[in-house]
Order: structure tokens, then C-alpha cells, then sequence
């Protein structure tokens, strides 16, 4: 019986760690930038944070498309009501895409 127990354990840490390592992918653009620059993120919040860097160092950069894209997402969270629908479809679109290794 222990060694069934061993097995089912081993079967759920190997399980965690395959969901760890699966990601989804979205790009710069999809998340309301400029360019094709891929992220990688297990969650929507962790894809959300490297976009936000990705926009900061362009923003450092000065990089004339960005900071265009960041005009609109400014005027985008004028209007907190569109400004969570807008958020609640990235987060839709990125559960939807399929894991990638």
C-alpha cells in the first residue's frame, strides 16, 4: 500500500511540474503595444508584468510606436468600466490559447 501511495505522489509531482513548464504565448501587440515581441507566462498576471517591464523599457527607449500604444491604453484607463472589459478580453484570449512547452 506505501508503494501505491509513492506512485500516486510521484504521478501529481510530475503533473505539477508539466503545468509549470506548459505556457502560453501572446505578443507585444496583443497586449496593447506596438511590435511583435513575444512573451512567455504561465498566468495571465505574469504576462501581464512583462508586457508592463517591455513598455517601460521602451518608454526609456523612446520608442515612437510604444509610446503612441501607451497614449491610447492611457485614454483606455480614463474609463475604468472599459478600461476591465478590455483587461477581462486579454485575460479570455490569453486562457484560451493553447500550452506550449
Amino acid at each position: 500500500m506505501q508503494a501505491t501511495s509513492h506512485l500516486t505522489f510521484g504521478i501529481e509531482q510530475n503533473k505539477r511540474q508539466i503545468e509549470r513548464t506548459l505556457m502560453k504565448t501572446m505578443t507585444c501587440k496583443q497586449l496593447g503595444g506596438a511590435c511583435n515581441m513575444e512573451f512567455h507566462a504561465n498566468s495571465f498576471e505574469e504576462i501581464t508584468e512583462m508586457s508592463k517591464k517591455h513598455g517601460m523599457e521602451m518608454f526609456q527607449e523612446g520608442d515612437e510606436a510604444h509610446l503612441q500604444a501607451m497614449s491610447k491604453m492611457k485614454e483606455l484607463m480614463q474609463a475604468p468600466v472599459t478600461m476591465e472589459k478590455w483587461m477581462e478580453d486579454r485575460r479570455r484570449e490569453f486562457e484560451a490559447l493553447p500550452d506550449t512547452a
